[in-house]
């Protein structure tokens, strides 16, 4: 039994080794993968340095813009726009005696000249506004309170501004409730245009009418009023203090006249010194 065992152990040293050719199936794959790993990691990677600097660029030109955007802005704000309003007013006074000087050289009519630019109806109420800036010039002189609340009316009626929407939406609902109850009539014309007629004469308001004063102003209405009385009270309160302070009383007045005034500044001067705490406890409540 020996013979056979020694022969094929002699086969066996016989064998050669097989190539790397012959390698299993398993084993390419699995190199095939790791391939596919490494150039998708690789690719990864310079898509995310691509987008690092994207995103670098993009932040480098946000940082630039809003540089120049505060700079701007500094700038502006610190230019006083009186003296910008009087730049330009200085210029536009300029131009306009260069061209009035040019035109004159020439031998032109200025006036007719100038009104080439504008329309019949501009001109009309260019001239209206400066006729009306002269009176209103000339009219600054306090006269008598009836007169000073008449300009104090019509300045706050230049501020308003009326809800054209909401008065229409009013007025058609009063002209529906008039007609529903007989005392408005809707007439049809010939050109079928619709018209409100006041048979027994009590829609439409007159001198005697009392109407008005069934009318509720909404809550908006109310706020604006009160918000518009004190502004005028803090303008009011302004002005007192700008002219107490020009008067060098800076405090409260506790004068009834000039002398009186006087009186009491020769007082303040010789004893303020002694009654200064008094005055500050009663003010602080903690004088008894």
């Amino acid at each position: 039994m020996a013979p056979p065992s020694k022969k094929r152990g002699a086969e066996a040293d016989n064998e050669e080794p097989k190539p790397d050719s012959e390698a299993p199936p398993a084993v390419e794959a699995k190199a095939a993968e790791l391939a596919a790993e490494a150039s998708s990691s690789t690719t990864s990677a310079q898509d995310r340095m691509a987008r690092f600097k994207a995103l670098k660029a993009r932040a480098k030109t946000s940082s630039e813009t809003n540089m120049k955007e505060v700079t701007i802005e500094s700038e502006r704000l610190a230019q006083d726009p009186t003296q910008l309003a009087g730049i330009r007013r200085r210029h536009a006074i300029a131009s306009h005696k260069l061209l009035k000087a040019e035109t004159e050289e020439a031998g032109e009519d200025f006036e007719r000249k100038r009104a080439w630019d504008w329309t019949i109806d501009e001109s009309e109420k260019w001239d209206k506004r400066l006729k009306k800036k002269a009176a209103a010039r000339d009219n600054n002189v306090f006269h008598d309170y009836q007169q000073e609340s008449n300009k104090v009316y019509k300045r706050q009626l230049q501020n308003i501004n009326p809800d054209l929407e909401q008065y229409h939406k009013e007025k058609l609902a009063a002209i529906e409730k008039a007609a529903a109850s007989g005392g408005l009539e809707i007439v049809e014309t010939e050109d079928g245009e619709m018209i409100a007629v006041d048979k027994d004469g009590t829609f439409y308001s007159t001198a005697d009418s009392t109407s008005f004063a069934e009318s509720k102003p909404d809550k908006a209405a109310v706020d604006r009023l009160v918000a518009d009385l004190r502004r005028a009270e803090e303008q009011s309160l302004k002005k007192r203090k700008e002219r107490m302070a020009k008067n060098g009383d800076d405090g409260d007045v506790t004068y009834i006249n000039e002398k009186n005034k006087q009186f009491n500044q020769k007082l303040a001067r010789f004893y303020d010194k002694y009654t200064s705490d008094i005055r500050d406890s009663f003010e602080r409540g903690t004088m008894i």
